[in-house]
């Protein structure tokens, strides 16, 4: 069921392993010092569960992560977090997976689709209370009405591989 587990996660952590070696100077330390819980799942898990989510086409997060990812796969990921904790760190993992999204390119040819998408984060009512992606999310709008979240964009070629992808925030329209 889960063959290719292994393989997305190898290439998730060859990915992250690269990046805390070569780009680890580059990124900027946070003027105030907050006090951070040390966090037992590392950032290739984290990334590996988060795309897992999106291939296996569960409607929710939740049932996704309480029922497959700590039940079903609780070989694979021994050290799993409850699910508040899990939600509290995900947003650690944007940037990594954006950046590592965009460095899978399919073959060049020169057919390509452009589309985009609107990933709602909350119900537009709860966009004041929502905290995950506090300051990072926005409110937009898309041809279906108002949305809180981000949009994503992709361009793929003729064969469905991806050629490039960009997570905004919302844009007003």
């Amino acid at each position: 069921m889960f063959a290719f587990l292994t393989e997305i996660f190898c290439q998730i952590d060859d990915f992250c392993n690269s990046l805390d070696s070569k780009y680890q100077h580059f990124f900027l330390k946070s003027p105030t010092k907050k006090r951070h819980k040390a966090c037992s799942i590392s950032l290739s898990e984290l990334m590996t569960i988060v795309v897992l989510f999106h291939i296996r086409g569960y409607r929710t997060f939740k049932d996704f992560y309480l029922i497959c990812v700590c039940r079903d796969l609780k070989a694979y990921f021994p050290k799993t977090l409850s699910y508040s904790r899990f939600v509290q760190i995900m947003d650690h993992s944007l940037m990594p997976l954006t950046v590592f999204l965009s460095g899978l390119k399919g073959k060049k040819t020169r057919l390509y689709y452009v589309d985009s998408t609107s990933i709602e984060v909350c119900n537009i009512k709860r966009e004041k209370r929502h905290k995950v992606f506090k300051g990072i999310a926005t409110k937009g709008k898309s041809s279906i009405g108002w949305f809180f979240g981000f949009k994503l964009h992709l361009v793929i070629n003729n064969l469905g591989e991806i050629m490039a992808c960009s997570l905004t925030s919302a844009p007003l329209f």
